[in-house]
């Protein structure tokens, strides 16, 4: 048996709506090792030679086809593709998004120059999904619901925030706000939206999707 709580998403999340989810509670993490051992009882006498071999062909042939443009499907396990980014992770990498970032006259297909993986996406079997439903019975924990604590500053404290950080880097990331003002990367995403919206700010956006960055509104 498993156990659940129950959470309720902020009202700014949900445009005043209760939006309440369950969420599994997790106790332990199978490494590697344990995950081999427990295969043992479902294989039927192969050694745990025999699975580590397995596992290494698989990642082998992950590593091979994937980067080619194939998914992969496993029968009664699921199929797995590629989530492809543009390549922030060099020093040259960020320097051009920060220099295309104030050059309004760029063209936009030409300011990123390097794809890389991501990361995996997971799609499982049908079939999984009932075989676990199947054996799996959840107890609920605790009688209230929890509901996600708000930032615990004002919206004017957020806004000095942010324009501290962009006049200490020029510009200022997701990542940069959300954690300067203490939430989530969603949360700081709509509430980044809103301070755009507003004229008086003095904040605006440059980039796209994970390349987004904010700066001083000129």
């Amino acid at each position: 048996m498993a156990n659940y709580i129950l959470k309720e998403l902020p009202g700014e999340m949900t445009e005043g709506r209760t939006v309440v989810y369950p969420k599994m509670q997790t106790y332990s993490l199978h490494d590697y090792e344990m995950v081999i051992r427990d295969m043992r009882v479902y294989a039927n006498g192969i050694g745990e030679g025999i699975i580590r071999a397995v596992f290494d062909a698989l990642t082998e042939a992950m590593t091979s086809w994937m980067p080619l443009g194939h998914t992969m499907k496993i029968d009664g396990l699921g199929v797995f593709s590629l989530s492809l980014g543009f390549d922030t992770s060099t020093a040259s990498e960020k320097a051009v998004l920060q220099e295309q970032a104030f050059d309004e006259d760029a063209d936009p297909k030409l300011k990123y120059r390097h794809v890389c993986i991501k990361g995996i996406n997971f799609k499982p079997d049908p079939d999984l999904l009932k075989e676990m439903n199947r054996q799996a019975t959840f107890d609920r924990v605790g009688v209230d619901v929890e509901v996600q604590e708000k930032s615990p500053y004002s919206r004017a404290e957020r806004l000095a925030k942010a324009k501290a950080i962009i006049r200490s880097y020029s510009y200022m990331t997701l990542t940069d706000y959300a954690v300067a003002t203490g939430q989530s990367k969603s949360a700081a995403s709509r509430d980044l939206k809103q301070i755009v919206a507003d004229p008086d700010s003095g904040i605006m956006t440059r980039g796209e999707h994970s390349h987004k960055i904010w700066v001083e509104r000129k």
